[in-house]
Formats: structure tokens, C-alpha cells, sequence
């Protein structure tokens, strides 16, 4: 099998010409777009030398414009999305931090009625209970994006100045501010603007260290998670089961209590009577043939935290994984099912076995592992997609 990532020289040539055709108007526009971000962020407070000490020395980084084009959020199968964020690895780490932070989390609780269950699962699916906090310098990421990007530079501009008002404040220092494309940053992913309306000091140090402080981190996402509508003591929903043909109303906003659901002959997925939910939506991320949810006020607290139902959809069910529930139930109507992150990082294992070039197998699916995926696709007659699915992962084994 050939191999993949490596360009013969002819070909690294041009591509080296193509590129440094590009940068250089690249970064001409980036000075001026960047000296009209000075002058904004002069008028909203910012000092000059604050801004010429986070801008010194950044470029832009055009991965941050293809990050921000395939969110996989929108883009990846549910089944493949939940596969990754609810496997048994992340269950296993989730369960030994509410051990270890129990004596925080019962603080958290009382302070804000948010479970720890939540706010342990929203942890995990923003940062693997920050293990990834994330690979760009927030000045990078957010400039990039507010000189670049194809859509909503406004909203990147108003977060590159509210970092600088995290710096300028004195309460996170700029070699702190890593994070994500968008500018999420810390063990639960605050956007800059996020985190001086709604961060929170829990240790009693006097700053709101979302970086170094996991009280400090957790109980801002309980204080977020409060602010956004969450009804203490209420569950965020359950699977359901829809009677044969159901062809009735669906979706989160069009909520209704449970009695008009009873009368369209939905019941508990274990066929039992509904019960326990005040009003709620019913929830059909892959249509009528694949698993259904009621969910309530607490789905949508979820939902706001990264407005995707299937984000949404992860941190309640790896919420119910961590109370001991069972996670779902109704198969997804697929017959190439997600795989868990050590089936992804085996899958590149193979790969490398059978002479392909991944780069070191880690379980993330980059372009060099989607590449052989696509090679193995060909050769088993399959439609060439470079998806890390079930089909091509028992091929190889």
C-alpha cells in the first residue's frame, strides 16, 4: 500500500513557491487589518501599550480559518461526534474526578444548584478534563479570525479586546490565554467575553483563574450554566421511544408536557409510562429512525453553552454516564458505526502496520489518516470519504 503525507520534491517545490506567493500579500493586509484593530481596541479602553505587547510578533495562521470552516460540531454523523465524547475512557477519568474534586463539587452545588455530574461532564467534553486546552495563542487565534474569517469578524473583534481586558485587568497573564480558534480558553472553554461577565473567584485567591484553578473553572461553568436558565434539581431529559409511523411534532424549542406526549404514544425507552420532566421538547438528532429525546430547560442550558444540539446531546448523556445510567439505548440508523477515541487510535495503529503514513497514532483524525482511510475505501470498493468508521476499522483488523 502507498504511502501518504510525503510530496515528491518537484511537487514540495511548487508548493513552497504557491505559499510564499501567498504570505506576503497575506501579511500586508494583516499589518493594516491589525493596525485598525488598535485603533478599536484604543477606543474601548485597551492602552497601547497593552495591544502592542499581545500583538507583538503574531501572524496570521490560516489553519484557524479551516478550523473555523469544519466544525465537527455541524459537519461529523452524531455517531461519530458521541463515539469520541462519550466512550468509556472518558467516563472512566469523569468518575475519578468527581472523586477527587467531591469536596469542590459540593461547594459548587450548594453555591449554584448546578449537579456535578454536569458540570464534571461539561469538563470533560470542553478540555478532556484539561488534558486539551487548546493549541493557539488567544491574540493569534482571534485576530486571524477578525482579519480572515469568512463570517462574524465582529464577534472576533469584541473577543480579541475582552482578552486584552483580561490581561489589562491583571487577572490572567497573556502566556496564560491559550485556547481553541474561537478564542475558548481554560478547562471549560470560556470565550474571553464570557469570562469577565460570568468567570468567578471559588478559591478565594482574588482572580478568576480558569487556567490553573479547577475550583475556579468548574464553578464558572455552574455560575454559566445557572445564568442560562438551569432548573436545580431537574434532569435535562431522557430517551423515549415513538410509537411505529410517529409523525407528529418534534424538535428541542417546541415544548409541551408530558401528557401530550403520552397521547401521541410516547413512552420511556424501557416502555414505561413518561414521568418526571416538566415541560418538554422532543429531541430527534438523526431523524425518526434513529434515538428520541425529551428534553427540558436543562438541555437547552446546555445548548447554550456551545448552541449545537449534538454538543448538547454529549454533555447530558456523559452526565447520565457518571450518575451509573446506561447510556442509549436505539441503535443510530447507520450500519458504520463511530469509533471510541482508543478504536480511532488503534485504527492508525493499523494503518501504520500496513505501510501507510499517519504520523504518530494519537486518535485524532488528521489529513494524513484521512488520506489512507480513503486508500483503504478504494481498495474495499467503498465510496471515499476518509471517515474513521466501523467498516474500515474491521477491515484492518
Amino acid at each position: 500500500m502507498k504511502r501518504f503525507g510525503r510530496l515528491a520534491h518537484p511537487a514540495l517545490a511548487l508548493v513552497a513557491l504557491a505559499l510564499a506567493a501567498a504570505i506576503a500579500p497575506a501579511r500586508a493586509d494583516f499589518a493594516s487589518c491589525v493596525s485598525g484593530l488598535r485603533s478599536h481596541a484604543l477606543g474601548q479602553g485597551i492602552s497601547g501599550a497593552t495591544f502592542d505587547r499581545m500583538m507583538s510578533g503574531v501572524t496570521p495562521d490560516m489553519k484557524i480559518i479551516e478550523a473555523m470552516n469544519a466544525q465537527p460540531e455541524f459537519r461529523t454523523p452524531i455517531w461519530d461526534y458521541l463515539a469520541t465524547l462519550v466512550d468509556e475512557q472518558k467516563i472512566a477519568e469523569g468518575r475519578a474526578m468527581l472523586a477527587r474534586h467531591a469536596s469542590v463539587l459540593s461547594r459548587i452545588e450548594q453555591a449554584y444548584g448546578v449537579d456535578r455530574h454536569t458540570v464534571v461532564a461539561v469538563w470533560g467534553v470542553e478540555s478532556d478534563y484539561g488534558q486539551v486546552p487548546g493549541r493557539w495563542s488567544l491574540p493569534q487565534a482571534l485576530s486571524t479570525a477578525a482579519c480572515f474569517g469568512t463570517r462574524r469578524r465582529e464577534f472576533f473583534r469584541t473577543e480579541l479586546v475582552s482578552t486584552m481586558k483580561i490581561v489589562q485587568r491583571g487577572d490572567l497573564d497573556a502566556e496564560k490565554l491559550r485556547g481553541s480558534w474561537a478564542g475558548a480558553f481554560g478547562h471549560t472553554q470560556f470565550i474571553p467575553s464570557t469570562y469577565l461577565r460570568l468567570a468567578v473567584d471559588f478559591d478565594g485567591d482574588g482572580r478568576r483563574d480558569l487556567v490553573d484553578s479547577i475550583p475556579d473553572a468548574l464553578a464558572s461553568t455552574a455560575n454559566y450554566l445557572k445564568k442560562s436558565g438551569w432548573i436545580t434539581g431537574a434532569s435535562w431529559g431522557y430517551e423515549v421511544r415513538l410509537p411505529a409511523g410517529y409523525a407528529g411534532p418534534s424538535g428541542r424549542t417546541g415544548k409541551q408536557d408530558l401528557a401530550s406526549w403520552a397521547g401521541r404514544g410516547i413512552t420511556r425507552i424501557d416502555g414505561s409510562a413518561l414521568s418526571g420532566l416538566p415541560a418538554a421538547g422532543l429531541l430527534l438528532p438523526a431523524g425518526r429512525n434513529g434515538p428520541a429525546f425529551l428534553v427540558t430547560r436543562n438541555f437547552d442550558a446546555a445548548y447554550a453553552y456551545n448552541a449545537a444540539e449534538s454538543y448538547a446531546l454529549a454533555i447530558s448523556v456523559l452526565s447520565d454516564r457518571l450518575r451509573g445510567r446506561p447510556g442509549i439505548r436505539t441503535p443510530w440508523p447507520t450500519d458504520d458505526r463511530g469509533l471510541s477515541r482508543a478504536e480511532r487510535k488503534e485504527l492508525q495503529e493499523r494503518l501504520v502496520r500496513a505501510g501507510y503514513d499517519v504520523g504518530k497514532p494519537d486518535g485524532a483524525i488528521g489529513p494524513l489518516t484521512r488520506a489512507a482511510i480513503k486508500d483503504v475505501e478504494a481498495k474495499l470498493g467503498m465510496p471515499q470519504t476518509g471517515r474513521a468508521g466501523g467498516k474500515v476499522f474491521d477491515s484492518l483488523r
